[in-house]
């Protein structure tokens, strides 16, 4: 997979932030879901939002790719608004799951989603770098959580995105595909593409993020570089000193 672009290079023309919130707030009901949450991602590199269940991360990037829409606020995509049709062809998401396609085997759905882009990535070529060909037959449902991950990604991957939508992409895999998945997101921002990813492992985090954002109910606790905030403290410990554990429920 190394030398081998799985998403094209950066376009010299992108915006210097790839993604902008300012002031974003969502509500469901009484609960508050985002409250005035600002951040950005730079174009290129990868930005990782971190929290507690219920800080809000699932559902700014639902705001992002147009899945919800929030009460007030600003949100940049590559420039264009959220949804609009500059930003949909240049966006992936890879969502924590994907229970619609549980009757489709994975090779099927890599297809069938290479036939929404006008260049998709040759499936073959992402089911050989995923490590997808021993489950290729396999339906959706009848995957392990590491591996219906692994098809996650490849589906994000397919339409050669500008900036990438990762929503706790190792969650439920073992620690070998987790540092074949984290050489994959490495090979994304080696080849221009801009990441955001959410995450609740401290080490993912620390290994592959250009920016942290630490996000509390709602909006952003603090944030920096890795070695900005771990300066006096472990990003754990940071982690534990900004957040709560009163938050469940919030995504």
């Amino acid at each position: 997979m190394p030398g081998t672009p799985l998403t094209p290079s950066g376009d010299p023309h992108a915006p210097r932030e790839a993604l902008i919130l300012d002031d974003v707030r969502v509500t469901f009901g009484r609960v508050t879901a985002l409250d005035g949450l600002s951040l950005s991602a730079a174009t290129g590199a990868i930005t990782a939002v971190l929290g507690p269940n219920g800080a809000g991360k699932t559902t700014m990037m639902r705001c992002c790719t147009s899945l919800v829409s929030p009460d007030s606020g600003r949100i940049d995509v590559l420039g264009h608004a959220p949804g609009s049709p500059e930003t949909t062809a240049a966006t992936g998401l890879m969502p924590q799951s994907a229970g619609a396609w549980s009757g489709i085997r994975a090779g099927e759905l890599l297809q069938y989603m290479a036939g929404l882009h006008a260049d998709p990535i040759d499936p073959d070529l992402l089911i050989d770098a995923l490590a997808i060909t021993p489950f290729v037959r396999t339906t959706y449902r009848r995957l392990s959580g590491g591996q219906q991950q692994a098809v996650n990604l490849a589906a994000a991957l397919i339409g050669r995105p500008q900036l990438v939508f990762l929503d706790e992409p190792t969650s439920g895999m073992d620690p070998h595909a987790r540092h074949h998945t984290w050489d994959i997101i490495e090979q994304m921002r080696h080849d221009g593409v801009s990441v955001v990813l959410t995450t609740h492992a401290m080490d993912e985090a620390q290994r592959l993020a250009d920016h942290v954002w630490i996000v509390d109910r709602g909006k952003v606790a603090v944030h920096g570089t890795v070695p900005e905030l771990t300066v006096e403290a472990s990003l754990e410990d940071v982690f534990l000193t900004h957040t709560s554990d009163r938050a469940a429920g919030r995504n």
